[in-house]
């Protein structure tokens, strides 16, 4: 191999930023892998010589990368009015290379937000212009000039398509802003744990009362288990819908674990997940409930059991 040749283990070692990128871009962790994979597989059907022209391939592959998500989230947005029920992004397990590899601790804060549910489910909110120059230039610090290559807008309109979706977020995020949320991720672990205990036991009040009165439950179970086709709204519309699905399901077995980057609660029968729920917080209270059901997004969680790892 020349010294001008790309090095092959540099370029392999994109993979794991350009998934955590593609994650945050489709909110499906398959997907994700789908458009990395076919990120590469273009890189290497080019020539020795095309491959050697390009200065540096990890933006090449960036720029690959996003070009695919940005026509994916176009097809997605056209599936999803068919989907059946609501549709959340695929959560996550705790796996450190879902933060990008990043170095910087305060970088590494950054993207571990950028990947819980409730900042996923707004990016689902949002044109897919806006959500490709927000996650690249909020999240990944991408500059709007390699932005507007990616998304074939102008610099200057690659900013207004930020700033039009960091309003979004901040709109989405104003209610819980004026409360006050728990300030660790012991507080958000015990808040969670007491709902999985009230759970168990079927303690109606209990759980009434961690329950915010205007929290709201969505699940996804995408037309192939039971799962509530509208959002469920009110704490006590919750609390009696839990009751009633902890009647029907004898067996079930809750365990806490991270999801998206906080804590979470997983719901396994048989040895099988059935359902990964994650939660927003605030004043020591329950806000939101996503509990995705759909069993092609849980593929993650009930790959590492049979790998002989709890997930």
């Amino acid at each position: 191999m020349s010294t001008s040749d790309p090095d092959p283990r540099a370029i392999f070692g994109e993979r794991r930023r350009l998934i955590a990128l593609a994650y945050r871009l489709l909110g499906s962790a398959t997907e994700a892998e789908d458009a990395v994979q076919e990120a590469y597989a273009r890189w290497y059907a080019m020539s020795p010589r095309r491959q050697e022209a390009v200065e540096a391939p990890g933006a090449w592959l960036t720029t690959v990368a996003g070009r695919i998500c940005l026509d994916l989230l176009g097809s997605a947005r056209v599936r999803r009015e068919r989907y059946v029920g609501a549709w959340l992004p695929e959560p996550l397990p705790d796996r450190t290379e879902w933060t990008g590899g990043a170095a910087d601790p305060a970088e590494r804060v950054a993207l571990h937000e950028s990947v819980n549910m409730a900042f996923l489910v707004v990016l689902e909110s949002m044109t897919p212009a806006e959500r490709v120059a927000f996650v690249l230039h909020d999240v990944f610090r991408y500059p709007f000039t390699e932005i507007a290559g990616i998304i074939a807008r102008s610099p200057a309109a690659c900013r207004q398509l930020a700033a039009s979706a960091r309003r979004r977020v901040r709109t989405a995020h104003a209610p819980a802003a004026a409360a006050t949320t728990p300030a660790t991720t012991a507080g958000q672990a015990d808040l969670v744990r007491h709902f999985k205990e009230a759970w168990e036991a079927r303690d109606i009040k209990a759980l009434v009362g961690l329950l915010d009165p205007d929290a709201t439950m969505v699940a996804d179970g995408g037309g192939l288990v039971g799962a509530a086709l509208r959002p469920v709204e009110g704490g006590e519309r919750i609390a009696q819908y839990l009751i009633h699905m902890a009647a029907k399901a004898p067996g079930l077995t809750l365990l806490e674990r991270t999801v998206n980057g906080r804590p979470g609660l997983v719901a396994r029968y048989a040895d099988t997940t059935v359902t990964v729920a994650a939660f927003g917080l605030a004043d020591d209270r329950v806000t939101h409930i996503w509990a995705v059901r759909n069993p092609e997004k849980l593929r993650a969680w009930n790959r590492d059991t049979a790998r002989g790892r709890t997930p």
